[in-house]
């Protein structure tokens, strides 16, 4: 994937300013990944089962993280699946929307969740990393003023997300992760990729784009790769406000306070963290105003 190097208008204290940006993330990370940690290859902690999958085989050194979307109704239907011999299809782990965890199979062990898949020069995933399937519906089709997945199951507008896959052309809607997903997903990203000293985290589209787009872009990923890794010298996506005004406020949700005065229209800012809903975001002009935006009001520059 195409990297860009980072362009700053501060050169003072350059490397301090990046830092602090990437902090509340990595601290975040840590301190939740308190409660969960690895033992003999298994993940032990509160909210995480062990259910084993017969879909497996061979011995594993992982070198990635590679992260999923199920496509599927509920974390229950998609374990069944994964553990059923005519599924041919396993992962390591199935995180579910509650954030409740269920591993299939040791991180020292290949499971299937990759295929046909290639990756840094490498071809066959399944042999060099873990998978992690999230619940998750995936693509949405409108059907009146609700959204259906290929299943049947039809979702409310506040479950959704419309966005444009790095991969399409136009944009779709895509059903929403929760918040906890989200962090959880961060967590063990943080543990997998520290415990095993993991090269990179990526998607099922970044290492099959001609067959996959999974986990989609309701999913953060390039900002848990970043926090994950610490690649702090990449760009930054910037954006504009949209709205006549627009609350930056101190945490994702209109229950906490505005930080500053509202941000006019055409007021540009520097994406710090992205969620399903709110952004953390940054003032371009102001670097020490942070908050968070909801992501309805804002467009990419």
């Amino acid at each position: 994937m195409a990297r860009r190097a980072l362009s700053r208008r501060r050169p003072v204290s350059k490397r301090k300013k990046v830092t602090v940006r990437a902090a509340p993330a990595r601290s975040t990370a840590i301190a939740r990944s308190v409660g969960l940690s690895i033992e003999d290859d298994r993940l032990v902690g509160a909210g995480v089962s062990f259910i084993e999958t017969p879909n497996k085989g061979g011995d594993l050194a992982p070198r990635y993280l590679v992260f999923h979307y199920t496509a599927g109704k509920s974390a229950a239907s998609s374990i069944n699946w994964l553990t059923n011999p005519e599924s041919k299809a396993s992962a390591h782990l199935v995180l579910a929307r509650d954030g409740t965890i269920t591993q299939l199979a040791p991180f020292d062990v290949k499971t299937w969740h990759a295929g046909l898949s290639h990756w840094d020069g490498l071809s066959g995933l399944n042999s060099y990393s873990i998978g992690i399937e999230m619940d998750n519906a995936g693509p949405l089709k409108k059907v009146g003023d609700k959204y259906q997945a290929w299943f049947g199951t039809l979702y409310a507008e506040d479950e959704v997300v419309l966005a444009k896959h790095k991969l399409d052309d136009e944009s779709r809607w895509w059903h929403a992760y929760t918040e906890i997903q989200i962090q959880k997903a961060l967590e063990l990203a943080q543990l997998l990729v520290r415990h095993y000293d993991l090269k990179d985290v990526v998607g099922h589209e970044d290492i099959a784009p001609d067959r996959k787009r999974d986990p989609g872009p309701a999913f953060p990923l390039e900002n848990v790769r970043a926090s994950v890794l610490g690649r702090e010298e990449e760009e930054r996506e910037r954006y504009e406000v949209t709205a006549s005004t627009l609350n930056i406020r101190s945490g994702p949700g209109v229950e906490f306070p505005p930080v500053f005065d509202p941000l006019k229209r055409g007021t540009v800012v520097v994406l710090l963290e992205k969620r399903d809903r709110w952004n953390k975001v940054e003032l371009v002009k102001n670097g020490d105003i942070e908050g968070w935006v909801h992501n309805q009001f804002l467009a990419k520059v």
